[in-house]
Parts: structure tokens; C-alpha cells; sequence
């Protein structure tokens, strides 16, 4: 029972993941293909977290509702067929329009993952290794991807990741029956998972945003081949499937929190540098596992400070990430049309990563 909850919960956390990373894997390939320039093609990845974002509270009142194993399922649904139309008309609008669908499913499935998880396991290491198998999605993205080299590649691999996904939840044993949840939504906008929301926008947040635009930086800045660009820029992202079980660990430790902040905006100034390639290998690594510790205290934390809807507390944690990435990733990709090739705004990413250690909090709230 335990383990097909697990492969249930963690299937729906791979999908939104995987989904993350599937364009920026092949920036300018699909640049090319469309005929676009990479603003646009940003625009792939903001069109997905336009729905994603805006969708994550409404989708965990729905989880507090009627259940997370049934809305995470229909997101997978969702998320297999838009990425399947995709394939069948190249045109720029047309596939920026399915991401916008698609992102309705990731809102689902994202959310529905967690509330899943908390419900049937329900330890913060459990939060941490489902925001690791997220992670680990977007990292195999990148690191895959640029491989195939085609503008099929982000589209054809979701639906197939999507379709599995859903097998695996259709399998996954229904969670247990909650209390009533609050009928009011703004009680849920607490001003105390504010602080959790801005650990978690710049975390996962500019770590989705650097992941976007990192194999690109060292392509171009670099001048390091996309084969060898792909693997050293999912670092950022995989490495989150090491460092997020620890944040559960490691929970309430504020210490250790500050320091992943401060870390991870180091790493992304040296990554600006993009070369000589061991350094920038390295800093991607660090950027990686600093990035994964804050997502189960801020997801954990959130569930604890309003237990009366812990999935519409996650949302709205969620949903901050999901606006940075949204402003973020375009954003980042209009810098490489400065002077250095994208080092402008990876500098600046790497400010305000560090400058999230001054707002840390702890799961229950306190400094």
C-alpha cells in the first residue's frame, strides 16, 4: 500500500517537473525550427506557468475538496493530451497556446501530488523526496533532451511521461477522508506563509529560471557544445533529488536554510562566468543541492500553519514560485541580447537568491 502510494505521489510530482525544463533543454533548437527568437521561445515556458500559477490555490481547494488522488490524475490527463496536439501544427502560437493548457494539468498535478503525499506518508522527508523526484523530472529534461535535437522532443516526452504518470496513479490507493475544509479562500492568503512563499519562489523559483537558460549561457557565453552544455546545466536542477530529502530533515535548522540562500546565489554568479567548464560543472552542482533543502520546510511548514487547508496553503506557497518563474524566465532570456550573452541577468538572479536568507523561516512560522 505504502509503496503504490509513493509511485502514485511521485509520479505526479515528476510530470510538473519534467515539464519545467523540456523547452529551455532546447532553446535555440526550437528557436530555429519556429522560426522565433529565444524571447519567444521564453514565452513557451511562461505560457505553461500562466495557468500553473494562477491555477495553484483554486487546484488545492479542489485537492481539499474532492481529493488530490483524483484532481493530480486529470492534471497527468490534461498534460498527456495538450503535449500531444502540440505535435500537430509547428507554429509558435499554436504550441505556446497547448503550453497554456498543459499548465492546468501541471497545476493539478503538482498540487494534488503533495496534498497525495502528505495525506498517505506524510513526513516532511516525504515532502522532500517528492519535491526531489520534481526536481530530478526537470534535471532529466536537461540533461536528455539536447540529445534528441528535435521541436518534437519537449512535446512527444511529456505526453509519453504524462501517459505513464497517470498509470501509476490510477494504481495508487485512494488517500483517507479529511475534515471539511474552509469554505472562505482568503482566509488562506496568511501573511505568515508569505516568508515560506519567498524560500520557495527563490529556491525553486530562480533555480526553474536558471535551468531555462543555463545550457544556452554556456552555449553561447561558454561556447561549449549543447551536448555538453545539457548535462552540466541539469545539475541545477537534479541535484535537488540529493538535497530535499535533507531539507527535511533539517526542517527547522534557520542556519542551515540562510546558507543554502547564500550558496546558491554565489553559485549562480560564478555559473555567469560560464567558463573555464569544471567551474561552471561545479557551481551548477552547488546551485543544485542549496536549492533543493528549502522545499520541505516551506512546503511542511505551510500544511502546519493552516491544517484547516493544508492543500491551498501549498498552492499559494507554490504559486509565488510559479510567478517568478513566469516573470523570470522571459525576462532572463531577453539578457542575452545585452552585452555578455545572459551574464547581466544570471548576476542579478544571483542577488536575489542571496538575499532571501534575510527572510528564513521557520516550519512553524518563527524566525
Amino acid at each position: 500500500m505504502r509503496a503504490r502510494a509513493a509511485a502514485g505521489g511521485f509520479a505526479l510530482a515528476f510530470t510538473p517537473g519534467f515539464n519545467v525544463a523540456n523547452v529551455g533543454a532546447l532553446a535555440d533548437t526550437v528557436s530555429r525550427e519556429y522560426g522565433v527568437g529565444l524571447a519567444v521561445v521564453g514565452l513557451f515556458t511562461t505560457g505553461l506557468f500562466l495557468t500553473h500559477a494562477a491555477l495553484q490555490v483554486p487546484m488545492g481547494r479542489l485537492c481539499d475538496r474532492i481529493g488530490a488522488r483524483l484532481v493530480g490524475g486529470a492534471g497527468l490527463a490534461i498534460v498527456a493530451v495538450a503535449s500531444a496536439a502540440a505535435l500537430g501544427w509547428r507554429e509558435a502560437w499554436f504550441a505556446i497556446g497547448m503550453r497554456v493548457v498543459a499548465g492546468i494539468g501541471t497545476a493539478g498535478a503538482f498540487v494534488g501530488g503533495s496534498d497525495y503525499v502528505r495525506a498517505t506518508i506524510g513526513s516532511a522527508v516525504a515532502q522532500g523526496m517528492y519535491g526531489a523526484v520534481s526536481m530530478a523530472g526537470g534535471g532529466l529534461a536537461l540533461a536528455l533532451l539536447p540529445l534528441w535535437g528535435s521541436w518534437r522532443a519537449p512535446f512527444l516526452s511529456a505526453a509519453l511521461v504524462a501517459a505513464a504518470g497517470l498509470v501509476l496513479v490510477a494504481f495508487a490507493p485512494r488517500e483517507p477522508d479529511r475534515p471539511p475544509a474552509v469554505r472562505d479562500l482568503l482566509t488562506v492568503v496568511d501573511r505568515r506563509l508569505l516568508p515560506l512563499g519567498a524560500m520557495h519562489a527563490a529556491s525553486f523559483g530562480l533555480s526553474v529560471v536558471v535551468g531555462n537558460w543555463v545550457v544556452t549561457l554556456l552555449h553561447r557565453a561558454g561556447g561549449v557544445s549543447e551536448h555538453v552544455a545539457g548535462p552540466t546545466g541539469a545539475l541545477v536542477l537534479f541535484l535537488g533529488l540529493v538535497s530535499r530529502p535533507l531539507g527535511g530533515r533539517w526542517i527547522d535548522r534557520t542556519g542551515i536554510l540562510r546558507a543554502s540562500f547564500i550558496v546558491s546565489g554565489a553559485g549562480v554568479a560564478v555559473l555567469a562566468i560560464a567558463k573555464p567548464l569544471p567551474l561552471a560543472f561545479a557551481a551548477a552542482a552547488a546551485i543544485g543541492i542549496a536549492a533543493g533543502i528549502p522545499f520541505a520546510p516551506a512546503f511542511a511548514g505551510a500544511a502546519h500553519l493552516r491544517p484547516d487547508a493544508p492543500a491551498a496553503a501549498v498552492g499559494l506557497v507554490n504559486m509565488l514560485a510559479a510567478v517568478t518563474i513566469l516573470v523570470g524566465t522571459p525576462l532572463l532570456g531577453l539578457t542575452f541580447s545585452l552585452p555578455g550573452d545572459g551574464r547581466i541577468g544570471f548576476l542579478i538572479v544571483a542577488g536575489l537568491c542571496a538575499l532571501t536568507a534575510l527572510v528564513v523561516r521557520r516550519a512553524d512560522g518563527r524566525r
